[in-house]
């Protein structure tokens, strides 16, 4: 990692972005800043935030509305707010899933940009066209690809590592240690800048926004059988990474005929991911078909259910908000693989589907049965919270950590005490919700992060500040 981040002076959209737009942005001057000289510049903050994905950018915004300038905490902080992040490239969203469409609309999006005064503020300030005016043109009731949401999310992270009460630190908290005496967090960071460095942050408050990655489960095989290949969900997400995985462009002097001709593809799950990749198979296999190549895909789609699940708008909210399909994805499976569609759709020509329902050894049996006719597997069952940093107790013992859905806190998950001063919020922490007619989901997405954050970051800086 190279210990210099590049940070524009107007805290512009990322440069991918500014290529598309048209002449009329005036040019953009750079600055170079220093992130090891800026990780050792003050070793007390009032506040710390790990994680500069969509819900961590959100944090330090709103930290920065609600801890005023020159707040001190034993007499330090100064209202200064560190930052911590392995790349500060906007998260897992703008890293692996730009290629991916959005199941939240144009205009939640821009509803995110635009719901704090530091992001107001930045965006204001930014050249024109932008990334935040990039979501502007799209239809506002319409779900677009997630590019457009990454590149709002870089524009952000540019402006707010330019703050001047904001400190970046390129790197990855190994430890967090709680001082009662001082009622201060103390985290030992790896820092990147200075190849690896130990340097350390003390705060009274540190906010965890650490994100989650796709799950994988253990699955049922026997030693005679052959195993398919795993193949990464982020990959099967993406159609550009997809097809260089499952179709890669042949040797140099080689045919047609030399490609594998046929790839069966194990897809298990039957949420919004499951439905994306089974959305790009297919779109690869009419790609394929449309070329003549003699290599073709075939899908065995491994569900519970037949009946999938869709977000339903009713008078004024959403049941199904976070659980159910939207956007295309919702489209594809309604024409394509619902019910019985799927036995005279086009799809069904690529796909089977394998009934995994009955309980656990029709499962297994299932998979036993199926998989080993697969080339490669597919997982979409889910992501699970990235692990965090040991919390160390006085005593020297690891803490292990409950969750409040409600108030953003954890409490330790053996004596049931509140842990003072720790918080988390995003996709490993997200806030529960219970609809009205009583589904308990948790609420996942820019802007659901954000209004939960609205509501409980007042409330940690009371507590802590």
């Amino acid at each position: 990692m190279h210990p210099l981040l590049i940070i524009r002076r107007q805290g512009c959209s990322s440069s991918n972005t500014l290529g598309k737009f048209k002449a009329g942005a005036r040019a953009l001057q750079w600055k170079r800043v220093e992130l090891g000289a800026l990780s050792r510049r003050h070793h007390h903050v009032s506040a710390i935030v790990v994680g500069a994905g969509p819900a961590g950018i959100a944090v330090v915004g709103n930290l920065l509305e609600q801890i005023k300038p020159g707040t001190t905490h034993g007499g330090q902080g100064q209202g200064r707010i560190a930052w911590i992040d392995p790349s500060f490239s906007g998260g897992r969203i703008n890293r692996k899933y730009r290629e991916v469409p959005s199941n939240t609309t144009a205009g939640l999006f821009l509803e995110y940009s635009k719901a704090l005064d530091p992001f107001r503020q930045l965006c204001e300030a930014a050249p024109k066209p932008n990334a935040v005016t990039a979501v502007q043109d799209l239809p506002q009731d319409q779900t677009c690809s997630l590019h457009h949401a990454g590149d709002m999310l870089q524009l952000l992270t540019d402006g707010l590592v330019r703050h001047e009460r904001v400190e970046t630190c390129l790197g990855q908290v190994t430890g967090a240690k709680w001082d009662e005496a001082t009622s201060t967090w103390s985290l030992d960071i790896k820092d990147w800048a200075t190849k690896g460095a130990q340097v350390h942050r003390t705060a009274p408050l540190v906010v965890y926004c650490t994100g989650s990655s796709p799950t994988t489960i253990t699955l049922p095989a026997t030693s005679s059988q052959p195993r398919p290949k795993p193949l990464d969900l982020d990959t099967a997400l993406k159609p550009s990474a997809l097809a260089r995985t499952l179709s890669p462009p042949l040797p140099k002097g080689s045919s047609k005929k030399d490609a594998q001709s046929l790839l069966t593809v194990g897809v298990i799950g039957a949420s919004h991911s499951a439905i994306l990749v089974l959305m790009n198979l297919f779109a690869l296999q009419s790609k394929l078909a449309a070329a003549g190549a003699s290599q073709q895909l075939r899908v065995r789609w491994f569900t519970r259910t037949p009946a999938l699940k869709y977000a339903v708008h009713k008078d004024g909210w959403i049941m199904y908000d976070n659980t159910g399909l939207k956007g295309q994805a919702a489209q594809f499976a309604r024409e394509q693989l619902d019910g019985d569609r799927l036995k005279s759709s086009e799809a069904g020509r690529v796909m089977q589907r394998v009934d995994c329902s009955g309980g656990q050894e029709k499962e297994r049996n299932a998979f036993l049965r199926e998989l080993p006719g697969c080339n490669y597997v597919v997982q979409a069952v889910g992501f699970t919270r990235d692990p965090l940093p040991p919390v160390i107790t006085p005593n020297g013992s690891q803490k292990e950590l409950e969750f409040d859905h409600e108030t953003g806190g954890f409490t330790d998950k053996k004596t049931g005490e509140v842990v003072k001063g720790l918080f988390g919020a995003g996709i490993a922490f997200p806030e529960r919700v219970v609809d009205r007619e009583g589904n308990v989901e948790y609420a996942v997405g820019f802007w659901k992060f954000m209004r939960f954050l609205k509501r409980v970051v007042p409330t940690w800086v009371k507590k802590t500040l």
